[in-house]
């Protein structure tokens, strides 16, 4: 039987990772208006498009692309963001994953840099490499986008340079247009580190999430 790509729930102490489902839709179409200062480089729908963002979601998960996700919040129970597991390459047997890209990601102005994200990483990537034993996880971000770039750095994933006009830009005003896309990736040798990485970082963060500590931002 060939690889199905299949996200299961994934919960931590800060954020419960839950399949993207129309049961999401009020939280994020909420969480989608809070302010939307910092999305200069990150697809995010608006509140009247979430049915639409959720349906093509799901479409890709039917080609097998796509394991969407809402990011709910532990603390208040509701969805406050959306990530995915993306573009799964597997093994000339067809049986086996060898590697994935993480992305898809946004949050809600309230739920950034409170370690939500950061967590959800971490589940995404753990999974990823402790249960499908994969070899490679990718992450990419708009090559303008210097905090993203930042962030996944101080995870641990190496940068790998930059594929010029390389994905859809969603920059205002880039609407049909390619823009530049810097690339990273954890390894399988590199994994233990990362997640060392991760986890110290969470373990500074108090378990209800306060907005106080710093603004993490993973793409």
């Amino acid at each position: 039987m060939s690889f199905r790509l299949e996200g299961p729930v994934m919960e931590g102490a800060l954020v419960r990772l839950e399949p993207l489902s129309h049961a999401h839709a009020a939280d994020l179409a909420a969480a989608a208006e809070e302010d939307r200062g910092s999305y200069d480089f990150t697809w995010v729908p608006r509140s009247a498009e979430i049915g639409e963002y959720i349906d093509a979601q799901h479409a890709r998960a039917a080609a097998g692309k796509l394991a969407p996700y809402a990011q709910v919040s532990i603390a208040s129970g509701r969805a406050v963001g959306a990530t995915a597991y993306w573009d799964p390459r597997l093994w000339p047997d067809g049986d086996r994953l060898c590697a994935i890209e993480v992305g898809f990601t946004w949050l809600a102005a309230s739920a950034q840099g409170t370690g939500v994200n950061a967590e959800a990483k971490l589940l995404l990537l753990r999974h990823a490499f402790e249960t499908w034993e994969v070899e490679r996880v990718d992450m990419k971000t708009d090559a303008r986008n210097l905090r993203s770039r930042a962030a996944l750095a101080k995870i641990g994933a190496h940068f790998e340079g930059v594929l010029r006009r390389w994905s859809p830009s969603w920059a205002p005003g880039e609407d049909g247009l390619l823009r530049d896309s810097a690339m990273f990736s954890v390894v399988g040798p590199e994994w233990p580190h990362c997640r060392a990485k991760l986890e110290a970082r969470l373990s500074g963060i108090p378990r209800g999430g306060g907005a106080g500590q710093g603004r993490p931002r993973f793409e």
